[in-house]
């Protein structure tokens, strides 16, 4: 067993007795999303919100995409709908979508040979859809999607050599997600929902990801953690009573 899952497996035993010491003097946050989600682990954010804990249930692949598909290799949706049943946080964070816009709404649009955006506008849907379902059980704030920080032509790294079949650019890549957060931001506006933008901050002159958020390990597609984490909690402390 390598160290990752070793590592997972016991975080995954102590878990339980964390979040009960944690709920005995502060208010639980729920965080669903995929391999980005970790960010909320920063221990900027027990500073920012000592009122706080967050319940973080990171899957790592998830994709909005997938999560009407029941045969989904992540199962992300069961692992979130178990979350949302046993938690009682009053507000729930959702971060999701880069899997998709990076990779998934490409590679399935080369599959099937029809248009990106006819991909995008199922995810969305799911995406939707999920957010609604959130918002039965507690308040929801939706963070944006991260900007591509895989560059064209890039083949350091797990996640890269598995993107690189996909033939669209980093700007097209961008292009895609930032339409993507439009459109969830503009959902959330007329629902009701809280929604974190980071886009504007995110982008550098070129109008690709900033240099100055990318992780100091050029093999590392995440953002670096504790910039991001920064970016988050600018925005939460406006958004949290």
């Amino acid at each position: 067993m390598g160290r990752i899952k070793i590592k997972e497996v016991f975080r995954r035993a102590v878990r339980p007795a964390v979040l009960w010491v944690n709920s005995l003097t502060r208010e639980e946050i729920l965080v669903l999303g995929d391999s980005h989600a970790t960010v909320f682990e920063n221990r900027d954010f027990k500073t920012a919100f000592p009122k706080y804990f967050f319940n973080i249930v990171s899957v790592r692949g998830a994709t909005v995409s997938g999560l009407s598909n029941p045969m989904s290799k992540t199962q992300a949706m069961p692992l979130f709908t178990k979350a949302l049943q046993r938690s009682k946080a009053k507000t729930t964070m959702v971060l999701l979508g880069e899997v998709d816009t990076g990779f998934l709404l490409w590679y399935k649009a080369q599959k099937h040979n029809k248009p990106v955006e006819v991909m995008m506008d199922r995810a969305l849907e799911n995406y939707q859809r999920l957010l609604k379902t959130v918002s039965e059980k507690s308040n929801v704030v939706c963070v944006s999607a991260p900007l591509p920080t895989i560059r064209d032509g890039q083949d350091l790294g797990e996640i890269a050599n598995l993107r690189k079949e996909v033939k669209a650019t980093q700007r097209q890549r961008t292009d895609l997600t930032l339409e993507f957060n439009r459109r969830m931001r503009d959902f959330c506006g007329a629902n009701g929902f809280v929604y974190l933008s980071l886009d504007e901050e995110s982008l550098g002159d070129d109008g690709l990801v900033s240099a100055a958020l990318l992780d100091s390990d050029p093999k590392e597609h995440h953002y670096d953690r504790k910039k991001h984490a920064a970016m988050i909690i600018r925005r939460l402390q406006k958004a949290l009573p």
